[in-house]
């Protein structure tokens, strides 16, 4: 039959995930999508607009309106590539990092609330069962990006 339940635990867990930091971020007129930038290039400093729009999944016409607000607020900077002058490396300013660490903070308080009640294999288990989730196509890159180490040589 249908899991209605864990479908239903699913978008309830996901709600109250995101509802700290959506607090927050309506304190600056952001989003759920400013969010997402601003989480990815905290963790990977010298990340380029190609990846990111590669690990966000949305129209490059999306980030761009989301990355120009969050440049013209001061959070995200863009520099040019050392190599390749093309490119545009982003960074997150000292104001952006503050931010980025206030919302992972609070979904880290969450998420080690509900770790707490599962036993030393839980974690495991969950991010087991969360990979799962993901298509399996794009699985192998997701699982991937999760082992490089989230501070990369600034560029």
């Amino acid at each position: 039959g249908v899991p209605y339940d864990l479908i239903e635990l699913l978008f309830f867990a996901y709600r109250d995930f995101v509802s700290d930091p959506d607090r927050i971020l309506a304190d600056y007129g952001f989003g759920r999508a400013h969010h997402r930038v601003l989480h990815f290039v905290q963790r990977r400093p010298g990340l380029t607009i190609a990846e990111l729009l590669d690990i966000l999944q949305i129209t490059k016409q999306s980030l761009n309106r989301v990355l120009k607000e969050l440049v013209e607020t001061g959070f995200v900077e863009q520099r040019t590539g050392t190599q390749d002058k093309r490119q545009r490396k982003l960074h997150t300013t000292p104001a952006g990092q503050d931010l980025a660490m206030r919302l992972v903070q609070l979904q880290a308080k969450r998420i080690l609330a509900a770790h707490d009640g599962l036993g030393p294999e839980g974690g495991e288990i969950v991010a087991r069962y969360l990979s799962g989730l993901i298509d399996a196509s794009e699985r192998p890159k997701v699982l991937g990006f999760l082992d490089v180490p989230a501070r990369r040589k600034a560029d």
